[in-house]
C-alpha cells in the first residue's frame, strides 16, 4: 500500500470513492443528503487549496483517502474513507497515522463522526482519540467530537472550528508497505 499526497488530478476518483464509502453512513442515518454524498467535484477541488489530502493506493488502485488542516494549532481531520471492499484491512488506521504525521506540530488532533457510526468511534478510540463533546446536528444526527493530544500534552477543551481552516502546504509524506519476503 502506498500513502501519498493527493493532487487535483485525483479529485474525481476521490469523489467517486467518497460516494461509495459513505453509503453505509447514509444508511445509518436514512439520508442520502449527508455532506459527503452531496459534495460536488468543484467543492472538492477547492479543498485542495486549504487541506492536506492523502490518498492510499494498492497496485495503482485508489482505496482510501483522508483530509486535514491545522488551524490555531489544532489539526482538524475529516472525510476518512476506505473503499468498501477494502474495509477492515487497516487502511483507515494507516491513513489516520499518516495524516497525523504529516501535520505535526499540532497541539492536538480533532475530528467528528456521527453517534451511530460505532465502527468509526471504535477506530478513533483505538487510535487514542477521546470524546470531548457531542452536538445535535438535527433530529436524526448527533455528532461526536473527539480529540487526541500531540506529543503527550493534555488536550484542552476546544470548540471545533470546522469548516473554517487556514490554508496549508501539501505534505511530501509518502508511505510504502513492501510485502514481507517469501520463504
Amino acid at each position: 500500500m502506498h500513502i501519498e499526497p493527493a493532487t487535483r488530478e485525483d479529485a474525481a476518483a476521490i469523489l467517486g470513492l467518497q460516494h461509495r464509502a459513505y453509503q453505509r453512513e447514509a444508511e445509518l442515518y436514512d439520508s442520502r443528503s449527508i455532506p459527503p454524498l452531496t459534495q460536488t467535484l468543484d467543492a472538492l477541488l477547492a479543498e485542495f487549496d486549504d487541506f492536506h489530502i492523502l490518498k492510499a493506493s494498492i497496485d495503482g488502485q485508489l482505496v482510501g483517502a483522508v483530509r486535514a488542516q491545522i488551524s490555531d494549532g489544532i489539526c482538524h481531520i475529516g472525510r476518512l474513507m476506505v473503499e468498501p471492499s477494502y474495509q477492515g484491512r487497516g487502511i483507515g488506521q494507516r491513513l489516520m497515522q499518516a495524516i497525523e504525521a504529516a501535520l505535526v506540530p499540532a497541539q492536538c488532533y480533532e475530528l467528528f463522526t456521527g453517534e451511530r457510526s460505532v465502527r468509526n468511534v471504535a477506530l478513533y478510540e483505538y487510535l487514542g482519540y477521546r470524546t470531548v463533546r457531542t452536538a445535535k446536528l438535527n433530529a436524526v444526527v448527533t455528532l461526536v467530537y473527539m480529540q487526541k493530544p500531540c506529543r503527550g500534552e493534555a488536550s484542552p477543551s476546544i470548540e471545533p472550528a470546522f469548516p473554517n481552516y487556514m490554508a496549508g502546504e501539501a505534505s511530501p509524506l509518502r508511505i510504502t508497505d513492501s510485502p514481507p519476503p517469501e520463504g
